[in-house]
């Protein structure tokens, strides 16, 4: 295929698994640090962390302050940083200070109001859109990618929630130029945290 979309593989949490994951050349890799999901990563060794390469590495936080994103990012020398909580566009600003590509992720569903994104413009790298649930993600479920089509920014996106092997050809092909990435997570899982290889790299050779 001519195009390429970015792939990004969410909520790794064993070494193993993600030096298979490492292997099959996904463009991210996201590392879950809020304590009440399933794939949250705990104390991951920050010297293993460190030595993977070729990827780039994202921390994934939920409503965490300044300083424990800071503390994070140079503990285990995250490349980017993805917000998927209610935080702010100053707080998404003094992140970027940081030196680290921002993504701030929104929880999407058929009344969403796009113009809430309009303060965040300046501040993030990318928006990540998800399916709008309770937990701050990891549903599992898809929402509408049709509204996508309301939004009205010139801003690239993530595309996150629910994509699995059954639907990942439908948003893969979505027809949206600012469409940069697609997020998989709980769809490609043995278990929490735990990826399935082999589907993922049936997957990733799509995108060659």
């Amino acid at each position: 295929m001519t195009k390429q979309i970015a792939i990004k593989i969410c909520g790794l949490m064993d070494p193993a698994n993600i030096n298979e994951i490492v292997s099959i050349n996904p463009q991210y890799i996201g590392f879950i640090f809020y304590p009440s999901s399933a794939r949250f990563v705990g104390n991951l060794d920050s010297e293993y962390i460190k030595d993977i390469k070729n990827v780039k590495k994202t921390a994934v936080f939920v409503n965490s302050s300044l300083d424990y994103i800071e503390e994070i990012v140079n503990k285990y020398q995250f490349e980017a940083v993805q917000l998927h909580g209610n935080e702010s566009p100053e707080l998404c600003r003094e992140v970027k200070k940081i030196g680290v590509e921002v993504i701030k992720s929104f929880g999407i569903d058929d009344n969403f109001d796009f113009s809430s994104l309009e303060s965040y413009l300046p501040v993030v790298d990318y928006f990540l859109f998800d399916t709008k649930t309770s937990k701050h993600g990891g549903s599992g479920k898809t929402f509408n990618w049709e509204v996508l089509k309301r939004y009205p920014y010139s801003k690239p996106y993530f595309l996150s929630g629910g994509i699995g092997s059954e639907n990942f050809m439908d948003a893969y092909k979505f027809e949206d130029e600012r469409l940069y990435a697609l997020d998989l997570n709980s769809r490609f899982e043995l278990s929490p945290g735990i990826k399935n290889i082999v589907l993922l790299k049936q997957i990733l050779e799509i995108n060659k």
